[in-house]
C-alpha cells in the first residue's frame, strides 16, 4: 500500500461512517438514509461508481466520487470502479447540447488512463479489495432485441421524460437525441449487471446523475425483487457563486500532463476563506479535530492563510505524491523571493512556469523591454520607472539599473524568471 493510502483512515469521533460522510457535506440525497447507516455499519457490501471517458484524464469534480469510494473501502467494504467503456460511447446528456461522439478507438485509450487514475486513490490489496470493471464487457456481447427485450420493457417513458437531465433538454432548442435518451438505461443495466456478478448493493455518483442512480435502483427492484441503494453527493460550489474546479476557465485535471502539481497546488491555495472549511472536509482525510483548528485559524488570522495551505498540500500529495508536494511548495517559495530558484530540476520549473506569462527574448536584450515584451509592464518608460523603483528582479536578483539586460545563468530547462513587485512574475525563454 502506498504511503498516501496508509495514511488515509475515518475519523473515530463520529459514532458512524454515515455520520462522518454527512458532517463533511458528501451527502445531498440518497436512498433510505436509516437503511443506509445501518448498511454501512454491517457486514461489508459492495458498491461501485461508474467515470466515463469523455476525455483523457479525470477532474477534480470526479475526485469527490473517488474519495467517497475509499472512505467506504476503509470501513471496510468492496468497491468497484467502473470504467465506462461503452456508455462513454454514447455520452450522458449534458444540459443544454449533444455531446460530440468520439471514435472507438479513443474511447479505449481513454478507459486505459482512466483505469490508471482509479488505481491510485483505491487499495487494490488487503482483506477488501478493489476491482475495475468496464461496462463494455457486458453490453458488447448483447443484441438490440435482447436489449429491448430484456432490459427496455422495465422503463417506462414517461418517467423517463421526467428525469432533470432529459427534462432539460427537451426544454431546450437542442432537443435530445434518442442516443442520449437511452443513457439512463445503460447506467441502470450496469447495476443490473454488478449486482448480479458481484452482489453490488449501492451506487455512487454526483446528484445531477441521480435520475441515473435511480433508474438502476428501480431496474434491480423490479428484476430481482430486491433493495439497492444510491448516494447522490452535492455538486460543489463556490460561495461566490463561480463554478469550482475551473481555472482561467479550464477544468483542473488530474493527469500531471493537463494541469501541473504546481497549477494543482496555486488553485487550492486561492480557495477563498469563505470556502476552505468545506474543502477540508470533502478533499482530505484530516480529523474534524484538526478541522475545527483550522476554522479558528481562519477565524483568527485569514491573513496567515494557514487552511488553504494546508489544503493545498493535502489534495496534491493525495493526488501527485508527497514529493511533488513538496517540490511545488518550495518552487512557490522560490519563485516570491523565498527560496533557491536554481535548486529546481526541471520538470518543477517547467509546471510553474506553464501558468505564468511567457516571452522569447535575446540574450543581451534590455530588461526593461523584456518587462514590455512579457506583458509585467505597459511601456518602456514604465518598466524603467519599475527598475528605478527597485521593483524588478530576474531570479531573484534585484535589477537596478536602467540600462541592464538579460543574461546570465537561466534555471533548469532554459527559462528565467522575471519579476515585477511581489506578486507579479514572467517566464523568459532565452532564444
Amino acid at each position: 500500500m502506498s504511503g498516501a493510502l496508509a495514511r488515509q483512515l475515518n475519523d473515530p469521533s463520529f459514532a458512524t461512517l454515515w455520520d462522518e460522510l454527512q458532517w463533511r457535506g458528501l451527502v445531498h440525497v440518497s436512498t433510505d438514509a436509516k437503511e443506509l447507516s445501518e448498511l454501512l455499519e454491517g457486514a461489508p457490501i459492495t458498491y461501485y461508481c461508474g467515470f466515463d471517458p469523455t476525455a483523457p484524464s479525470l477532474h477534480l469534480g470526479n475526485l469527490v466520487q473517488l474519495l467517497l469510494l475509499r472512505r467506504l473501502q476503509l470501513k471496510g467494504h468492496n468497491p468497484l470502479g467502473l470504467v465506462g467503456g461503452s456508455t462513454g460511447l454514447v455520452g450522458d446528456p449534458k444540459p443544454t447540447a449533444e455531446r460530440t461522439l468520439n471514435d472507438r478507438e479513443t474511447v479505449a485509450e481513454w478507459v486505459g488512463y482512466l483505469g490508471a487514475q482509479i488505481s491510485k486513490f483505491l487499495d487494490f490489496g488487503g482483506s477488501n479489495p478493489a476491482r475495475l470493471v468496464n461496462n463494455l464487457d457486458w453490453t458488447a456481447p448483447m443484441s438490440a432485441i435482447d436489449f429491448l427485450r430484456e432490459i427496455g420493457k422495465h422503463f417506462r417513458v414517461g418517467t423517463m421524460l421526467k428525469k432533470d437531465a432529459v427534462s432539460a433538454r427537451l426544454n431546450s432548442e437542442a432537443g435530445i437525441s434518442y442516443t442520449e435518451f437511452s443513457y439512463q438505461v445503460l447506467q441502470a443495466l450496469d447495476f443490473l449487471e454488478l449486482h448480479r456478478q458481484y452482489g453490488c448493493v449501492l451506487q455512487t455518483g454526483g446528484s445531477d446523475q441521480w435520475g441515473n442512480l435511480t433508474s438502476g435502483t428501480d431496474l434491480i427492484h423490479k428484476v430481482e425483487g430486491v433493495s439497492a441503494h444510491a448516494i447522490g453527493t452535492p455538486l460543489i460550489t463556490n460561495s461566490d457563486g463561480t463554478k469550482f474546479g475551473k481555472s482561467e476557465g479550464n477544468a483542473i485535471w488530474l493527469d500531471p500532463n493537463l494541469t501541473s502539481p504546481y497549477a494543482m497546488y496555486q488553485f487550492w491555495l486561492n480557495t477563498l476563506d469563505a470556502d476552505v472549511v468545506d474543502r477540508l472536509k470533502v478533499f482530505t482525510f484530516l480529523t474534524r479535530t484538526e478541522i475545527d483548528g483550522y476554522v479558528a485559524k481562519v477565524e483568527a488570522e485569514p491573513f496567515k492563510r494557514e487552511a488553504q495551505r494546508r489544503l493545498a498540500w493535502e489534495v496534491t500529495a493525495l493526488v501527485h505524491g508527497d514529493a511533488a508536494a513538496d517540490a511545488v511548495v518550495e518552487a512557490s517559495a522560490a519563485l516570491f523571493g523565498n527560496g533557491d530558484l536554481f535548486a529546481l530540476d526541471a520538470d518543477t520549473v517547467r509546471g510553474a512556469t506553464t501558468e505564468l506569462p511567457q516571452a522569447t527574448v535575446s540574450a543581451g536584450t534590455l530588461v526593461a523591454t523584456a518587462l514590455v515584451d512579457s506583458g509585467l509592464c505597459d511601456s518602456v518608460s514604465d518598466a524603467r520607472r519599475a527598475i528605478k523603483q527597485g521593483g524588478v528582479a530576474i531570479n531573484n536578483v534585484t535589477i537596478d539599473d536602467e540600462a541592464a539586460t538579460v543574461g546570465g545563468a537561466t534555471l533548469a530547462g532554459g527559462v528565467s524568471i522575471l519579476r515585477r513587485g511581489k506578486k507579479t512574475l514572467a517566464a523568459l525563454v532565452i532564444g
